[in-house]
């Protein structure tokens, strides 16, 4: 993997509207939105650049636009015949001659390679059909290697001119995934691409999870037969084993400061769910009940923890604050009801239900009102999260046969598999934007 010292991301506003004038043109908190038709000419090389990189640059492009849910684009080849061949940045003058092609939003851009052939520059312009204007433009240089990053970043911006938030496509999914009779985690982009292999141990990983600086990710593993807690950096060195008391040490949670982790802990021949501090010490128990506790979830202001007890006889989820304090019930709907997920806004709480002998993915209002089901009938649906945005949820189906990681809107809308994977994935974790 490449350092984060290798991409160099000059950023240079050439216009912009002001803050107080910028118009959102999609409400992405509307309970139904129509996407917006936004046209993509050809992407131009200039000087000596070969023709094959901003080919690739459109290809990302387009397909994040795609995933983001938010648009309909419309590409160069399905242009009317006069504008297919057009390609570059349009002057703000001549934009009446793209009115033809059917979108409210045109998205164009240019490349040029420097002469090393290793250093390249992006450049991109918005501009609004509707009302003739140009919206922003940008540019972008970094290594040749680190296109991806660049186009997401792109992307991400466009995202923030159209919807008045900023995109997540620069993220990255921690996932577990089957390899070669064991399990693995493994890390990709938004779009499923650009996929490596974190750990390769050959044992039995489960439950990754992203440290608050994106940097290290924590998992319990088997590699000494027990299931203890591991910490390893993103890019598969420095593994340490980090929380390894008597019996099982699982489901690590961040809490959103860094400071302390809330994990499950069987050390009563129950599991319980405990604090420990950041460098795995001084554990603190914080549940009392008879039953077992699992899956702790932080609150995004890290005053409160969600996580599942059986105490009432069936899993359900519960709410309590970090102290172990004020412990209440939060789901009555459904006899099983696992995996919680709370959202980066803080309204809501996403978790695993079954229904009818399958399990699907809900969400909640953190007052156990709105109930909102958003998988339906097509195979098992489990352990949902979060992008940091609150904009998607990825959680894994086995509706294609085995288990993937899929991807979809909030609302349910837009579901799409991460990877092209034959399965055997499970547990994904959403990190935080790279900035």
């Amino acid at each position: 993997m490449l350092k984060r010292i290798l991409l160099l991301v000059i950023v240079l506003l050439f216009t912009s509207l002001p803050p107080a004038e910028a118009r959102v043109y999609l409400d992405i908190n509307a309970p139904t939105f129509i996407q917006i038709p936004i046209v993509l000419p050809k992407w131009k090389p200039v000087d000596k650049t070969p023709s094959t990189i901003p080919a690739k640059a459109y290809e990302i492009l387009a397909n994040d636009l795609t995933l983001s849910g938010f648009f309909r684009v419309i590409d160069y080849s399905h242009l009317p015949p006069q504008l297919q061949d057009k390609e570059g940045i349009p002057s703000t003058l001549f934009l009446q001659e793209w009115m033809p092609a059917g979108g409210e939003i045109l998205l164009a851009g240019e490349t040029f390679l420097e002469l090393d052939g290793l250093r390249l520059r992006l450049k991109f312009h918005l501009f609004d059909l509707v009302e003739q204007k140009h919206l922003i433009g940008k540019e972008y240089e970094g290594h040749l290697q680190t296109l991806r990053n660049m186009v997401h970043r792109m992307a991400d911006e466009v995202l923030l001119q159209i919807t008045g938030e900023k995109g997540i496509l620069n993220t990255k999914i921690a996932f577990v995934a089957f390899q070669g009779g064991n399990k693995e985690i493994f890390i990709a982009d938004f779009d499923g691409a650009d996929i490596k292999e974190v750990t390769q141990n050959s044992s039995i990983n489960l439950s990754p999870t992203w440290t608050p600086d994106n940097k290290k990710i924590a998992f319990t593993s088997y590699l000494k037969r027990n299931p203890d807690v591991y910490l390893i950096d993103v890019n598969g060195k420095n593994l340490q084993r980090f929380a390894y008391y008597s019996g099982l040490n699982a489901s690590p949670s961040w809490s959103p400061d860094g400071k302390q982790i809330a994990l499950m802990l069987g050390m009563d021949g129950k599991s319980d769910i405990f604090l420990i501090d950041a460098n795995g010490n001084n554990p603190k128990k914080l549940t009392k009940s008879h039953g077992n506790e699992a899956s702790p979830t932080w609150s995004p202001d890290g005053q409160q923890i969600a996580f599942v007890s059986d105490r009432s006889g069936s899993p359900q989820i519960y709410v309590m604050s970090k102290d172990g304090s004020d412990v209440r019930r939060l789901t009555y709907e459904g006899s099983y009801n696992t995996n919680p997920s709370w959202s980066p806004k803080g309204d809501r709480v996403a978790f695993c239900g079954r229904v009818g002998g399958r399990f699907e993915i809900f969400t909640i209002g953190i007052d156990g009102a709105g109930l909102q089901r958003l998988t339906s009938n097509s195979g098992n649906n489990e352990s949902p999260c979060w992008s940091p945005d609150g904009r998607y949820i990825a959680f894994s189906s086995n509706r294609t046969g085995g288990s993937k990681i899929f991807i979809m809107n909030a609302n349910g809308f837009n579901q799409r598999p991460l990877t092209q994977s034959k399965g055997g994935e499970s547990s994904p974790s959403w990190s935080k934007r790279f900035e």
